[in-house]
């Protein structure tokens, strides 16, 4: 595809939203925050939703702080795959329990959040990489998980809308995919029915604290009192967490996504093949991306945290590019202190939309159509861009900060947060009311963050 297509389209993009390039569902919330709550969730992304829901179950009062629009962010701006295949071992309880998680959301709220369990299909002629999913489903029958490896004959007949014959592959049944358009609305949409509260185009800027813990959450319409602040901050958790001098090493990758409009031939509802994945939405569309490519645009914040991350990047060289100045336009990584009664850079920013990558852009589209001919039909609909929140080892951090008693950090999902939302919803909700957490929430300790970097990279 030519630059000057790619121009077109994220001009067209523009003028129809010019905060927005993705299909997002649109809700209605209050402008006015509660002067007090029991919860405060700041960020209204799938995480913070979740999260905000299952509080509100437990007859808990809780608000939704956010400075934009629900699910605007990475939350509409992912692949949609609700996955356990090839999950680090520190994951998969959590991705495991999402799974029965999405499913019993639909069913109890009656929202609709897209969630499909077709399953997931990956084809390779790469033999080390057969081999490598064929260890790990030896790892996850120790953990009940159902993983079909594939023949050549199987494979090639699952993949035949390739048009080609694959030396092997894995089909993982359990798995799917949710609609990343309407997801965290939908859950936002749930939450209100139970009586929580969410405000959009509502910064929060701050934490208030006596005696050292959290008493309020200072936000651009007033401040509301609280003994519990849940940051699900996404891309600005770090920048956050530097407010309150709590180190969060956190890197933002922006990575570009390409959507095709429908075609007439059927094809796999997720297909990940050697060099890009391709899934299809509810509404027809195609949606193309390449696992972990993207650019790392330099800031301060990148700068400060480099060490912590040589390893992964050392890991993934040959996906991860130098990147330009996005990063520094936006302003979440800023290392700044900002002062809770002037404009903060999430009010100057509500809505993170990155410029996709151009080159990015044409490679993921060429390998989109040599993988899945039927695709040549399609027209590009529109591309877009978003920043996923990496920690050093892919792992999120949830968990209370020790120095900053009632603070409960949940960021950092690392590209995952979408699959594993519910599941990590439920989690923060239990540390939140003191029930018995749903699973270990020992691998997510964000003090793990003050060893050394060179530890366990995840696997994904």
């Amino acid at each position: 595809m030519s630059t000057a297509l790619i121009q077109r389209v994220q001009t067209r993009n523009n003028e129809r939203d010019p905060s927005m390039s993705q299909p997002l569902r649109l809700i209605e919330t209050s402008p006015n925050p509660p002067a007090s709550a029991d919860v405060v969730v700041i960020g209204g992304g799938i995480i913070g939703v979740f999260t905000a829901y299952y509080l509100a179950q437990r007859g808990m009062s809780v608000a939704v702080i956010e400075k934009g629009r629900i699910g605007a962010e990475q939350s509409s701006r992912n692949w949609g795959w609700c996955r356990q295949q090839n999950r680090d071992a520190r994951e998969l309880p959590m991705a495991t329990k999402s799974l029965e998680l999405w499913e019993q959301f639909g069913a109890d709220s009656g929202e609709d959040t897209g969630f499909n369990r077709h399953g997931l299909l990956y084809l390779s002629d790469d033999e080390a990489q057969i081999s490598t999913w064929a260890k790990w489903r030896e790892f996850a029958i120790t953990t009940g998980v159902t993983t079909h490896m594939l023949s050549s004959r199987e494979a090639s007949e699952r993949g035949r809308a390739t048009g080609r014959a694959w030396k092997g592959g894995v089909f993982s049944p359990s798995d799917g995919t949710a609609d990343p358009a309407k997801a965290a609305p939908a859950v936002a949409a749930a939450l209100m029915k139970l009586g929580g509260t969410v405000h959009q185009n509502c910064a929060a800027r701050g934490i208030e604290l006596e005696g050292g813990r959290v008493s309020g959450v200072v936000t651009e319409a007033g401040t509301i009192k609280t003994r519990t602040a849940v940051l699900a901050g996404g891309a600005w958790a770090s920048s956050f967490c530097n407010q309150l001098g709590v180190r969060f090493p956190v890197a933002t990758v922006r990575q570009s996504i390409v959507r095709l409009s429908p075609v007439e031939q059927p094809l796999p509802h997720a297909l990940a093949g050697p060099n890009v994945a391709v899934t299809r939405r509810p509404d027809g569309h195609y949606v193309l991306a390449i696992s972990g490519r993207g650019r790392l645009d330099p800031t301060p914040q990148l700068l400060r945290f480099a060490p912590h991350f040589i390893p992964m990047f050392a890991k993934r060289w040959r996906n991860v590019f130098p990147g330009g100045l996005e990063g520094m336009r936006w302003g979440h990584e800023t290392r700044a202190r900002w002062k809770l009664d002037e404009v903060t850079p999430m009010e100057r920013a509500r809505i993170l939309n990155p410029k996709p990558d151009p080159a990015g852009v044409r490679e993921i589209h060429r390998r989109a159509l040599d993988l899945l001919p039927p695709l040549r039909e399609a027209r590009i609909a529109n591309t877009w861009a978003g920043y996923i929140d990496s920690t050093p080892d892919g792992v999120p951090g949830i968990g209370e900060i020790p120095d900053v008693p009632g603070f409960i950090l949940a960021a950092g999902f690392s590209g995952h947060g979408f699959g594993i939302g519910p599941g990590a919803g439920h989690l923060i909700a239990d540390l939140v009311s003191g029930a018995k957490p749903i699973f270990d929430p020992a691998s997510f300790d964000p003090g793990r963050f003050s060893q050394s970097a060179w530890g366990k990279v995840a696997d994904f």
